[in-house]
């Protein structure tokens, strides 16, 4: 597939996104960038949400990620399941009864301004990480597949990247998100399926052939409960996953805002339970399709490609479907597919941290009328900024799967989230305010202490993304020893 031929894929797809922005942007106004006026669809949000959690990293480095780790990744997606169910029937609540425009006015009111600022600080720092290794993905994607063969740099690419989202979420905000989010949902998971079936087609292979091939065998082991101190053992890896998706969907924000848009707490509630059981078959889709790949790629000597001397795993979908023997059509759905995934998740990031911003620093709300929309927009374009500055920082600093290396910080950005939001919920203790900021700091420090040591220094034991449980646990064993007498 030619350069020319993904840059006008591209082009064409973006200007449908633009085309659902005019329609919800007309109502420039602040509560729809915030809230969408409190008028999302239940069924809208959920559809969406589906392509929003799962994002470019899970659509490339999933199917990479089997090479090495096999099917374990279900003992993770697992856990998201029971996640789901203690943001649906514990967090939502919460968040409804406050009337909240910004999930961190909880801590606020539960606890005072520091909390409240020091939760909303660890939000920003994990989302624009979070987003900036979605968008790194896509962009390396662009950049190997299509700039590089123009020798344009890769900045550049980052920067185009980030200035198509901004033009189309400027006025809607999460309006705009809520709706986009669908279209790109249908795309992702259609381009999988078709995916899948293009493969299995060029190996001659039915579906019962595929199922019951013993070269699938090398890549199905699922369950590890070998031993405790192994990195993948399966109660490590599902509690691990129970508690990603309540920190990263739960105690986010940016999760979250879509949520806030349903009209009431029961919509709310479906939103998130019938996206939660869509969860497990879509990652099983993924991890099929990853075995499928290397299966093909064997046979046809297909080698994994090499980007600035190290093999990248993540990038083997993008090589079969673009550089490939399987003609356009794969191309097409592939890029598809990959832009969808990409873009459903970074363009509701970069509105929620504009929304975060706005509201939990800057106290947008307490401000004259006549000077919030202007502000918003002023945050909007910095926060752009900020996001392309730490994606090229990216390009020199990762060396692994990019999903790992996305749920490994997870476990050290949101653990002071989950220490502080259980603290406030499971007790009635009142804490001294203006300590929390070094709980949480010291937390973080003790936690990438413990993640960083060798295996041999703990008995053997290999931490995995069990890390965020002991990350909330020793925040919220530092909030014991800061708590007060009631008043």
């Amino acid at each position: 597939m030619k350069p020319i031929h993904i840059l006008l894929l591209i082009g064409l797809y973006f200007a449908v996104l633009m085309l659902i922005s005019y329609f919800t942007g007309k109502n420039d106004s602040n509560d729809a960038f915030f809230k969408a006026e409190g008028k999302s669809p239940w069924y809208v949000v959920a559809f969406g949400m589906v392509g929003a959690s799962l994002s470019g990293v899970t659509f490339i480095s999933v199917p990479g990620w089997v090479r090495d780790a096999e099917f374990s990744y279900m003992q993770v997606v697992m856990g998201y399941l029971f996640g789901y169910f203690v943001i649906a029937f514990v967090l939502l609540p919460i968040y409804y009864s406050l009337n909240v425009t910004s999930i961190y006015q909880y801590l606020k009111e539960r606890f005072g301004n520091v909390s409240y600022k020091t939760g909303a600080f660890f939000f920003f720092i994990s989302r624009v990480l979070g987003a900036s290794f979605r968008l790194f993905l896509v962009a390396t994607v662009l950049q190997y597949f299509v700039f590089d063969a123009w020798n344009i740099p890769y900045w550049v690419t980052v920067v185009i990247s980030i200035l198509l989202i901004w033009i189309y979420t400027s006025r809607g905000g999460i309006k705009t998100i809520v709706w986009t989010d669908t279209l790109q949902t249908l795309f992702m998971l259609s381009s999988v399926i078709i995916a899948i079936f293009f493969i299995a087609e060029e190996l001659q292979w039915s579906f019962n052939d595929f199922f019951t091939a013993p070269e699938l065998d090398r890549y199905t082991s699922t369950f590890h409960f070998e031993s405790i101190l192994d990195k993948n053992y399966f109660f490590k890896a599902f509690f691990g996953g129970m508690f990603i998706t309540i920190c990263m969907t739960g105690l986010d924000q940016d999760m979250m805002q879509k949520n806030l848009t349903c009209k009431t707490l029961s919509d709310a509630k479906k939103n998130v339970l019938s996206y939660s059981f869509v969860f497990i078959p879509v990652n099983i889709l993924f991890l099929f399709l990853g075995a499928l790949l290397f299966i093909y790629a064997d046979q046809q000597g297909i080698g994994v490609p090499v980007l600035d001397g190290k093999e990248k795993t993540d990038l083997l979908f993008p090589e079969i479907a673009l550089n490939g023997n399987m003609g356009l059509g794969l191309g097409v759905i592939f890029l598809l597919g990959l832009i969808a995934a990409a873009y459903s998740s970074a363009d509701s990031a970069l509105t929620s941290l504009t929304t975060s911003f706005c509201v939990d620093f800057l106290d947008i709300e307490k401000k004259d009328a006549s000077l919030q929309k202007g502000l918003r927009k002023r945050i909007h374009i910095l926060i752009s900024l900020l996001l392309v500055v730490v994606i090229i920082s990216f390009k020199y600093l990762l060396d692994t799967s990019v999903i790992d290396t996305l749920l490994t910080a997870a476990s050290y950005t949101y653990g002071p989230l989950l220490g502080l939001f259980s603290f406030g919920i499971f007790t009635k203790w009142k804490i001294k305010d203006q300590w929390v900021w070094l709980v949480a700091i010291v937390s973080v420090i003790i936690t990438a202490i413990l993640g960083n040591l060798p295996a041999e220094y703990l008995g053997g034991y290999h931490f995995n993304y069990e890390l965020l449980i002991v990350n909330g646990l020793i925040t919220f064993l530092g909030l014991v020893l800061i708590r007060r007498k009631q008043d």
